[in-house]
């Protein structure tokens, strides 16, 4: 004999589905609750870490060759007269902020007294001209004109002002320094010498830290050879292209700028300076022979208390720890939610002491 069997359920199993259910939800809006916490909270960190402690203006700088469209970024607290940093820019196209970059150096001068000042490269960002077609000796007085404009601020104390310039900024500041001796201080990040060996030991450098082969390096050397005759040969860019074939992105404009400015050393211009220098140098630089720059600093400047040095071993060309430039995802997690670890530890706090101890 079968077992008849009840097709429709107890009275009870809706009232315990419901209350599963519920408790689903329940769990469900809890994760749901704690997830938009954590957003909030991280944007709000990402927030509060891309906030500074200055007060940016937009400025039009004149008295140069051309107008200049700055940023005069000054301490948040305060109402002046503040001394002033002025930044002079290394290679490339570089804006006023550095696409962000420079708004941790801003603020520890801030915290030290001082505004900061700087400017979108000619042809960048709306400005007129071309930074392609500067030599070295235009930078200068360019700088010149800005840190004259500068001066006739209400609430800048003209009588101090500073320099902060990195890498190709090398050759620009011993130039301005050597010519205007009121410059409270110069702080000199990652420079080179001389242009000609300071592109020879790039190249030989990035070479080695990829494991080129011999034949590579020999071929390379080679090409920099030729490239280095008809600089001085003052060749076309159409005439050198054609003697080196693949021209690995160099435009007209660029051989422009090379032609101008491949003599540069800084030597001269460095023996001339009065002001005393800060000079910020990474154990890791490709970019910069690290070793002959200090040597050449100490040879050159040798008045008492006039050079200071700080190296950072873990850092790179650009003052970043090198396992921070080495990812691309850790640099831009960091550029997000902690830009201020960008730069190398000290880094930061040693621009803050120098120019508050000037």
């Amino acid at each position: 004999m079968g077992i008849a069997m009840n097709s429709e359920p107890s009275s009870s199993a809706p009232v315990a589905a419901g209350r599963r259910r519920s408790r689903w939800l329940r769990r469900l809006l809890g994760v749901l609750a704690a997830v938009v916490a954590l957003l909030v909270a991280g944007a709000g960190w990402v927030v509060y870490q891309n906030t500074y402690d200055i007060r940016e203006e937009q400025v039009t700088i004149t008295g140069g060759a051309q107008p200049l469209k700055g940023v005069l970024a000054r301490p948040a607290g305060g109402r002046g007269p503040y001394g002033l940093v002025v930044f002079v820019h290394g290679d490339g196209p570089i804006d006023a902020t550095h696409e962000t970059f420079y708004r941790p150096a801003w603020e520890a001068f801030a915290r030290a007294g001082y505004a900061s000042l700087s400017w979108n490269k000619p042809g960048l960002a709306g400005a007129p001209g071309n930074w392609l077609h500067q030599s070295m000796e235009d930078r200068a007085q360019e700088t010149m004109a800005a840190i004259a404009w500068a001066k006739r601020l209400p609430d800048i104390d003209p009588a101090r002002i500073g320099l902060w310039g990195a890498s190709q900024a090398g050759w620009v500041l011993p130039k301005v320094a050597a010519r205007m001796p009121e410059l409270k201080f110069v702080v000199a990040v990652s420079p080179a010498i001389n242009w000609l060996r300071q592109g020879r030991y790039n190249l030989l450098a990035e070479l080695r830290q990829r494991n080129a082969s011999q034949e590579e390096i020999r071929a390379a050397t080679a090409r920099s050879d030729t490239t280095r005759e008809h600089l001085r040969k003052g060749s076309t860019f159409e005439r050198y292209r054609a003697a080196v074939g693949d021209v690995d992105g160099i435009t007209a404009d660029r051989w422009r700028f090379i032609l101008a400015n491949y003599t540069a050393d800084a030597s001269e211009d460095l023996a001339r300076m009065r002001t005393p220098v800060l000079l910020m140098l990474g154990g890791h630089d490709v970019n910069v022979d690290v070793a002959e720059t200090e040597a050449t600093y100490r040879r050159l400047l040798r008045r008492p208390g006039q050079l200071q040095v700080r190296r950072y071993p873990g850092a790179t060309h650009s003052m970043v720890p090198r396992d921070v430039e080495d990812s691309e995802i850790k640099a831009l997690v960091l550029a997000l939610a902690a830009p201020r670890s960008l730069s190398a530890e000290g880094y930061l706090d040693d621009l803050r002491r120098y120019a508050a101890g000037r």
